[in-house]
Order: structure tokens, then C-alpha cells, then sequence
């Protein structure tokens, strides 16, 4: 099962990076397992090519060094032809959970700044609707985790702050600390549920990616790729 799943994850990155990555684009990297395939993906099919690229994580960065990527600090007047990254959740309307790595905060800063958010996945992370299956990540600031924690529980999410193999509290590269959220119920309204849990003080962002993903790669087991795009907007 994990070898199918391992096979899912790099034929689906090998898809994005086939339609989207051209020697001379300027590239956003994602976090995570999935997002390390692609960028494995990248450095294999143009093993001279020169990318000009920010990482969403320290993780990520190191893996691009190694493969022969250069990778540089984030700039003020940075934009990106293309992002690609991985996710824990896509709905039907290709909204996200996102940040099981822990990269959240910066991997939704960069999607802002890219043309193109292309998402890889297997298809167990798709759902109906988002916290159906995965927690949705909170990054906070560690002085007001305690008090977030009772806050967000009192509005009715399972609260569970993560930690470390050492079982001290997990540090974000940014710092803070992350609070995984179980809804009550999977969300009706990601956008709203967003907006609610960031307007709270000590939130920093949350791993609600609404709006953002322009295509979805589902990577199958057989090889096969199928490419999701959101539906059209409905016509009055």
C-alpha cells in the first residue's frame, strides 16, 4: 500500500512538471512529501536548467540545494510564474487543507505571488468537503496558544497542539507553533470558517487555501494522472 501510495505521489509531480516547468520560469516550491517529488521531478528533467526559485520551507530548500537547484531569500518584489505543492485535503471546488508539513504561513504567501498554484496529490486526499479526513492546521503565537487553545475549542473544534518526536511543542521556520483543528462537522464554508478562526488575536494563518489552486494532478497508482481544474462559475 505505501509503495502505491509512494507511486501515486511521483507520477502526479512528474505530470505537473511536465506541463508547467520551462528552463527560465520563476519557480515556488512547496512543502511536504508530495512536494519533494516535484522537486526531485524538476531537477531530473533539466539537470543544467537554471530556475529561479524560493522555497516555502528550510526542508525544501535543503532537498533543492542537493539536487542542484539554487534557491534564494524571498524578495519585495517577487512573483512567480508557477507554484507547485502538494496538499492534505482538495475539495470538488479545489479549495485546500494545507500545512501538515508546517509550512503553511509561507507556502500561502507564495501562492499569493504565483500566476499558477498547481497541486499534486494522490487521490485519498480528496474529499467532499474540507476536515473531513485531515486536521486543519493553525499557526499561532506561542505566547497565546493556551488561551487559542480554549478559545477554539469553546467554538466547537477538537484542539490539539502539535508537537515534536521529543514531544516538545512543534517550531514552524517561522517560530510559532501549530494548533490542529478537528471540525465538528466538515465545513460548509472554508472561506467564512477561515475568516473566523484568523480574526481571533495570537493567529497567525490558517491551512484553509481557498481560491488558490488553478489545476489539481491526482497521481493514480497505475500511472494514469487525472487533471482537475474548479468548475466554471455558474450563470445567472
Amino acid at each position: 500500500m505505501a509503495a502505491a501510495a509512494e507511486r501515486a505521489k511521483v507520477v502526479a509531480a512528474q505530470r505537473a512538471v511536465e506541463a508547467a516547468v520551462r528552463p527560465g520560469v520563476r519557480l515556488a516550491l512547496g512543502t511536504g512529501t508530495t512536494a519533494a517529488e516535484a522537486v526531485r521531478a524538476i531537477a531530473a528533467r533539466f539537470p543544467d536548467g537554471r530556475f529561479d526559485c524560493v522555497a516555502s520551507s528550510r526542508a525544501t530548500e535543503l532537498l533543492a540545494r542537493q539536487l542542484g537547484l539554487a534557491v534564494r531569500p524571498l524578495r519585495a518584489d517577487d512573483r512567480f510564474d508557477v507554484m507547485i505543492d502538494g496538499a492534505d485535503e482538495v475539495s470538488p471546488t479545489l479549495d485546500l487543507t494545507k500545512g501538515g508539513g508546517g509550512a503553511l504561513l509561507r507556502e500561502k504567501l507564495l501562492a499569493h505571488l504565483s500566476r499558477e498554484l498547481l497541486i499534486v496529490v494522490d487521490p485519498t486526499k480528496l474529499v467532499d468537503r474540507l476536515g473531513r479526513r485531515a486536521p486543519i492546521p493553525v499557526e499561532v503565537v506561542p505566547f497565546a496558544r493556551p488561551a487559542l487553545q480554549r478559545e477554539l475549542a469553546d467554538d466547537g473544534f477538537r484542539v490539539t497542539a502539535r508537537t515534536d518526536p521529543r514531544g516538545a511543542p512543534f517550531l514552524t521556520d517561522n517560530g510559532n507553533e501549530i494548533l490542529d483543528l478537528v471540525p465538528g462537522a466538515p465545513l460548509a464554508d472554508p472561506a467564512s470558517t477561515a475568516a473566523r478562526i484568523r480574526a481571533r488575536i495570537g493567529v497567525v494563518e490558517t491551512g484553509l487555501f481557498v481560491g488558490l489552486a488553478r489545476r489539481v494532478y491526482v497521481g493514480h497508482p497505475d500511472g494514469h494522472v487525472e487533471e482537475l481544474e474548479p468548475p466554471a462559475p455558474a450563470r445567472a
